[in-house]
């Protein structure tokens, strides 16, 4: 082989080395720009959203996909199963299970990132139940969750439940404890899990700055459908 053909057999590897890495770097910039600005997958750690979330019936670590854009336009609305970033009370007793090694948790990142393991932050799912000025209740007697006085939809809650509930301190109608009533601060959401005996939702941080609500600034976007280890659809509820 000549020296000539040497010289363009090198320059044609690094030709291809460098359109490898530029396509990777493409690819790359494509999904981050796509997960910070359109939609990513994002996994469910907990029971809380059961049926509605699940795949399958004992099913753990389900996979959803939460789209952004629509709230670029509008703020979340009731029925909505929303994606958010747990406010601080939320947060008590959250840990990451991550490796010590720098390598081995880079990866572990980038696979969160994916949507493929749970997050680094405390991310949670539930359904939006009321919004700002809305006053949400479910006292002795009433026949459901209130709002404004009117009972909400509660079609689409599990049933039966996962626990029972001493009828001294709540009802099978309120799905847990009484509580309220209480007025939803500005610009801020109370939210519930559809497995309404088995969810860490507002009810249970009803003694914090945000009286249990969570800012809309920390919703991260809104569920469309779970995607593993079965695929369906979810839509917005009527509440």
């Amino acid at each position: 082989m000549t020296q000539k053909s040497k010289d363009n057999t090198s320059r044609s590897v690094w030709s291809l080395v460098w359109e490898a890495v530029l396509i990777i770097g493409l690819a790359f910039a494509l999904l981050v720009g796509t997960q910070a600005f359109i939609g990513r997958p994002y996994v469910i750690p907990s029971a809380s959203m059961e049926p509605t979330l699940h795949g399958c019936e004992g099913c753990i670590n389900d996979r959803i996909i939460v789209e952004k854009l629509s709230y670029y336009f509008s703020d979340p609305n009731p029925g909505d199963v929303v994606v958010f970033e747990g406010p601080d009370a939320w947060n008590v007793g959250f840990t990451v299970d991550r490796s010590n090694n720098v390598m081995v948790r880079g990866v572990q990142n980038l696979v969160a990132a994916a949507g493929l393991r749970p997050n680094t932050k405390n991310i949670l799912v539930k359904r939006v139940i009321a919004t700002e000025g809305d006053t949400v209740q479910c006292r002795e007697g009433d026949p459901g969750v209130m709002v404004n006085g009117t009972k909400t939809n509660d079609s689409f809650i599990k049933s039966p439940p996962d626990m029972e509930i001493p009828s001294t301190v709540g009802s099978d109608e309120c799905g847990g404890k009484y509580f309220g009533p209480l007025t939803v601060p500005e610009g801020n959401l109370f939210v519930m899990g559809d497995n309404r005996t088995n969810s860490l939702d507002s009810r249970y941080h009803l003694g914090d700055q945000l009286q249990g609500t969570i800012p809309v600034s920390h919703v991260k976007g809104r569920v469309r459908a779970v995607f593993y280890p079965s695929f369906h659809s979810v839509g917005s509820e009527t509440v």
